[in-house]
């Protein structure tokens, strides 16, 4: 099964040498010649989840932070049914990433045997591009093309994944007519835009990219005189290192906050946040408070960010008109699928901001390098609560931290906390299918093994996926684990006050409580393998055991990960 000569052995060698080096793997029967082919390929890294929804979660977290894609490797249809809700997470946050999975036998398919599913179907809700390799000897080739699918970015609400269908036989069989042409390839294409009632959107073209510069500056810098209120209206790319940087320095160059705001998708996929970044707003969650806060501009620039539609059709509430009806000439929309740095410092040359430094002559736009202000730790005889949770952990979080952020209802003022924070990146949910948070976490440490990981996870949603902690403790993992636990489906409460409906009887508190029987967090870490594993009730308990976490994990060699159940109840 180690026979360099399989499709196996050459599928892992042609992904080495694309650079795809890591694999998250729930493997099964058809799948064993790859799990036995990656003895004999020592650069491709195989990491065991014990869910499907693990690996996904997991491809995803890795791709944010590495800027690459990874394997995930699932069995048969039934693997991949089960890994699609953080596939739709990842699609949605425009992580590239190769799905390998299984297929019975050429001559076995069609049979009706026990697990026999229609994959490419399922495929096709969240790849951009579907491979059934029937062809003898064309793995390879097929993954090559899988890994440059996945490459090119997409426009917006577009996907980044490719779906690779390998029948049990090519595997086994000789790795030869690598030269074989594709057999059945889909190319999802990518949605219409809308029609909104606005007007048409302004897209980034091939062509005339100046001339489109031009025309947005000139809109932007006569906004500005006229002392209307500019919104810059960020996502994707444009959350990220030196492009984020470049939209601080366009906010102070039209007048910094008071003229220009900065406010950022609120399911965004990574930003890059603290000293030297922008002070940045995060749109608010619900689609009220959201419409509000859109009418209060006259000129929007949308960065590489989706326009802005409502989670949910709420009764009499917004749809898809967040933004006002401000005519054609003021949205202004720089789509993804190009260069979203070099557009950005494009549109910087048009606008004068290339000489903006942070805290020197950004207006209050920008985060100073050197203008960390930790907030101020609360009393440590105080009641642990969801305010005083995040204060501990922006307070305590070191340079550099990856924070993973699925706390949902207890976590809302993490943001406020943490905005002047050493740098650090933020990752959230993107596609609202929970349970992306603890696998998120695993992808995230294994990308960047030398940063920190913290997890700032919600009870109930880390139920979906709690296997991620076995993984974790398997791969010593630098990850931080903090359970925001309240033993209840919280958001689901306020869902219930927000809509008015009348709830109190003993059907409606079943299905959004979860303390009977309450869960038992830190027995169920330690039955993952984690053996650093704490409870805190208190604030001051809670900062203890936080730096008693960061200690270990700062350290050459941690001890593996750590999990703190912070009791909110």
């Amino acid at each position: 099964m180690a026979s360099t000569s399989t499709g196996a052995a050459a599928l892992l060698a042609s992904s080495v040498a694309a650079s795809v080096e890591v694999c998250f793997a729930n493997p099964g029967t058809t799948e064993m010649w790859l799990v036995g082919a990656m003895d004999s390929s020592p650069d491709m890294r195989g990491v065991l989840g014990l869910h499907e929804n693990v690996c996904t979660g997991a491809a995803d977290g890795y791709a944010r932070m590495a800027r690459k894609p990874a394997l995930v490797l699932l069995h048969l249809g039934v693997g991949l049914a089960n890994g699609l809700a953080n596939l739709h997470n990842a699609r949605r946050a425009g992580s590239p990433i190769v799905v390998l999975v299984g297929e019975m036998a050429t001559w076995h398919r069609g049979k009706d045997s026990l697990l026999e599913m229609d994959v490419v179907k399922l495929a096709e809700t969240v790849s951009k591009h579907v491979h059934v390799s029937l062809a003898p000897g064309a793995l390879p080739n097929d993954l090559t093309a899988a890994v440059d699918a996945v490459q090119v970015p997409n426009v917006v609400n577009g996907s980044r994944i490719a779906t690779l269908v390998m029948p049990h036989d090519r595997t086994w069989e000789a790795a030869d007519g690598s030269d074989a042409p594709p057999t059945h390839v889909v190319e999802a294409p990518a949605p219409a835009p809308a029609d909104h009632h606005h007007g048409e959107t302004r897209i980034l073209p091939d062509e005339g990219a100046r001339e489109f510069f031009s025309a947005c500056a000139q809109a932007l810098k006569r906004a500005s005189a006229e002392n209307k209120r500019i919104l810059l209206y960020a996502g994707g790319e444009a959350l990220v290192g030196d492009a984020f940087k470049a939209v601080g320095r366009i906010a102070a160059s039209l007048g910094g906050p008071s003229k220009a705001s900065v406010i950022i998708e609120n399911a965004f996929a990574r930003v890059d946040r603290g000293a030297g970044f922008p002070l940045a707003t995060r749109i608010p969650y619900f689609p009220q408070e959201a419409k509000a806060e859109f009418a209060k501009y006259h000129e929007v620039l949308c960065l590489d960010a989706r326009l802005p539609v409502a989670l949910f059709g709420y009764k009499d509430g917004p749809s898809d008109d967040m933004l006002p009806p401000i005519g054609d000439d003021h949205i202004w929309q720089v789509d993804t699928g190009f260069d979203v740095t070099g557009a950005l410092h494009l549109l910087e040359k048009e606008l004068g901001s290339e000489a903006i430094t942070p805290g020197v002559n950004c207006r209050g736009s920008m985060c100073p390098p050197s203008g960390v202000s930790r907030p101020a730790l609360p009393a440590s005889d105080a009641k642990l609560s969801g305010p005083h949770l995040c204060t501990i952990v922006a307070h305590h979080q070191p340079e550099n931290t990856i924070l993973v952020d699925e706390s949902l209802t207890s976590g809302g003022s993490y943001w406020d906390a943490s905005a002047k924070c050493p740098p650090f990146s933020h990752l959230a949910l993107t596609g609202g299918a929970i349970g992306i948070g603890m696998p998120m976490a695993v992808g995230a440490a294994v990308a960047c093994p030398d940063r920190v990981v913290i997890n700032l996870q919600a009870d109930g949603s880390g139920m979906y996926t709690c296997q991620s902690l076995w993984t974790q403790a398997r791969e010593r993992l630098r990850v931080l684990t903090i359970v925001c636990f309240n033993n209840a489906y919280q958001i689901l409460k306020i869902e219930l006050m927000r809509q008015r409906i009348q709830a109190s009887g003993p059907a409606s508190r079943s299905m959004t409580d979860l303390g009977d029987p309450p869960l038992q967090w830190e027995e169920l870490a330690r039955g993952m393998g984690v053996s650093n594993v704490r409870g805190a009730r208190t604030c001051g308990e809670m900062s203890s055991c936080m730096e008693e976490a960061l200690r270990d994990l700062n350290a050459p060699e941690p001890s593996g990960p750590w999990v703190i159940v912070a009791n909110l109840t």
